[in-house]
């Protein structure tokens, strides 16, 4: 029972980036614009939590350095998927083609300034120490078994759940989130009838790159505890795959990514075992990724997008 409780709770410490960066693609997808640039804006989440953490740290900045570090992964996030938004939405580019941009631009831009800031080193200062710990939620931890799974996490995590049922409330429940998706169902009759589709489509991604910031920022602040080339090696690829199974729902995106995580956390947990050194490492790191191209596989035709997404709107042509 303890071992099935570590995996429930190790399932949720991986599929939180994977949760955040599905929402925030969500988001983006259903105002009508695909961001395949998801990894990029996690990269560029993780890379300013680490470096800021660590420098708000040397500041004086205490306990607060990780909410300082996590705070920046979200502006920079932002600041970050404007280069979509402005290249997609206004200059009206190609949207997966700037999204594989994104991508490269923000592996190798990163890459760059950690070797600048940290003498040549390939990685930021070990944040052990200074990054989250886990949070014992009062009596709920004490809980058998389902303390130990449910209410010993770190706060991204709890923060993350809180997000995907606002995410839920704020697309299904409000005025903002009926336009957002008209935006990226019908954007001419969205138009006809007084709606920015340009304003809406920035926002979209706008959220997108916040919400992968945060995810990015889960990974170096929980999991790694620093920023290297190999801090994000694919989630925002899962993420995608989640979103897509989800069917561009909150809680569908989150349900999947949550598969997801916890195919990340059997291939962690099966390293306890002497078993598993029969097996090469090879194959338990690619587990994620096959339960990943399987999934599409199954869900392939039976998914359907919103109808406007990946379309430049020309409000001549409406």
């Amino acid at each position: 029972m303890d071992l099935l409780a570590q995996l429930i709770n190790t399932t949720l410490v991986f599929s939180t980036a994977l949760i955040l960066a599905a929402l925030g693609g969500i988001f983006s997808e259903r105002s009508g614009v695909v961001n395949i640039g998801l990894e990029g804006l996690m990269i560029v989440g993780a890379f300013s939590a680490a470096v800021f953490t660590y420098f708000s740290s040397e500041w004086g900045f205490g306990g607060g350095s990780p909410w300082f570090g996590l705070l920046m992964a979200v502006v920079c996030g932002v600041v970050f998927s404007l280069l979509h938004a402005v290249a997609s939405i206004s200059l009206k580019a190609n949207q997966v083609i700037i999204g594989v941009v994104i991508n490269i631009l923000a592996l190798g831009a990163t890459i760059y300034l950690v070797k600048s800031l940290f003498d040549g080193q390939g990685q930021s200062e070990n944040l052990t120490g200074i990054a989250f710990t886990k949070w014992n939620i009062p009596v709920l931890s004490d809980i058998p078994f389902i303390g130990e799974a449910l209410f010993k996490a770190y706060p991204t995590t709890y923060i993350c759940y809180v997000l995907v049922f606002l995410s839920w409330f704020v697309l299904y429940r409000t005025r903002f989130g009926l336009r957002l998706r008209a935006v990226g169902e019908h954007p001419g009759a969205a138009d006809t009838v007084g709606i920015s589709v340009t304003k809406y489509r920035y926002i979209g991604v706008m959220l997108s790159g916040a919400f992968a910031g945060l995810g990015g920022a889960a990974i170096s602040l929980t999991t790694t505890y620093d920023f290297s080339h190999t801090t994000i090696s694919g989630q925002g690829f899962i993420a995608i795959a989640a979103i897509i199974f989800g069917r561009w729902h909150p809680i569908g995106a989150a349900g999947a990514a949550l598969f997801f995580g916890f195919a990340q956390a059997l291939r962690f947990q099966a390293q306890l075992f002497e078993w598993s050194k029969a097996i090469p490492n090879e194959f338990l790191y690619m587990l994620p990724y096959v339960l990943t191209l399987l999934l599409l596989a199954f869900a392939a035709g039976k998914n359907r997008a919103p109808a406007a997404a990946g379309e430049p709107y020309d409000p001549g042509k409406r």
